[in-house]
């Protein structure tokens, strides 16, 4: 995944999914179109796994460099 294809969000929702999404945690965003069209996004979730949720549940952020790759460094992240 290049640099510029990673992006973040922060949980500001989780109803019916408080065991799989903390608030205010952010995660990584796995690119689907077909789930953006469908008003959802994919993100990787507390089971280390992508996985589908509500759009308005998450608000997309821009990480600082340092920020980013201090993200990328603790998750294993190359790019």
């Amino acid at each position: 995944m290049k640099r510029s294809e990673l992006r973040f969000v922060v949980c500001v929702k989780n109803k019916d999914y408080g065991a799989s999404l903390e608030l205010r945690k952010l995660y990584q965003v796995v690119a689907d179109e077909t789930a953006s069209k469908l008003h959802q996004i994919r993100v990787i979730d507390e089971s280390g796994e992508d996985y589908l949720y509500p759009e308005e549940y998450f608000i997309p952020v821009q990480l600082p460099q340092s920020a980013e790759k201090a993200v990328r460094r603790a998750a294993n992240i190359r790019g």
